[in-house]
């Protein structure tokens, strides 16, 4: 069991997976949403959990004022998991669980997200990460924030063209790096005009 740290859901157990999956410590998620929070990109956004295990980081950020989360989880027993979490904390109108690999969801995908978290294996192959992360940049809204929980000892982040690093701190093994969508030249933020 892991819990949700603060928001509306703060306290609550979410069930982990009974293998197969690397829970983010409690530290960690504590730092990396202080980050988002203090950054204004939690509010309202929508978000991807990617390699989503257990959902806690979506319920994390869902707790703490995210709009809606969709969950994307290859592994069955995870995404079983993933699902009756879901239930359990009552988000079935804010969250949604896709079982199927991260790359091909990504490939077919046509929505964009304001704020993605990837926890890949800590084994994925490099340029594999990098595949993933270059079908994932033309899906982040603009001015959209990317985070990547990685082995600290596999380096900087294969970030493509789109998507620009905006920092990484290590947590021992664990090392966490941030990035924001690059805008296109002449495209525009904000809602569109009446």
């Amino acid at each position: 069991m892991t819990r949700i740290i603060a928001g509306e859901l703060g306290g609550r157990r979410v069930a982990v997976p009974p293998k197969g999956t690397r829970p983010t410590t409690d530290r960690v998620r504590e730092a990396v949403f202080s980050r988002l929070e203090h950054a204004g990109a939690l509010r309202g956004a929508r978000v991807l959990d990617l390699f989503a295990g257990s959902g806690a980081l979506a319920f994390e950020a869902l707790s703490r004022g995210a709009a809606d989360a969709v969950l994307v989880e290859a592994a069955a027993t995870a995404a079983r998991v993933a699902q009756s979490n879901v239930a359990e904390l009552r988000l079935q109108a804010r969250a949604r669980v896709v079982k199927e690999r991260v790359l091909p969801f990504l490939t077919r995908s046509q929505e964009r997200w304001d704020l993605v978290l990837l926890d890949p294996p800590y084994d994925i192959a490099r340029a594999d990460l990098a595949g993933v992360l270059e079908a994932l940049a033309p899906r982040v809204a603009p001015d959209g924030t990317v985070v990547l929980e990685w082995a600290a000892r596999a380096g900087d982040a294969p970030w493509p063209t789109g998507l620009t690093a905006t920092g990484a701190k290590a947590y021992g093994e664990t090392a966490v790096h941030y990035a924001e969508a690059t805008r296109a030249p002449g495209e525009r933020t904000g809602s569109v005009d009446a």
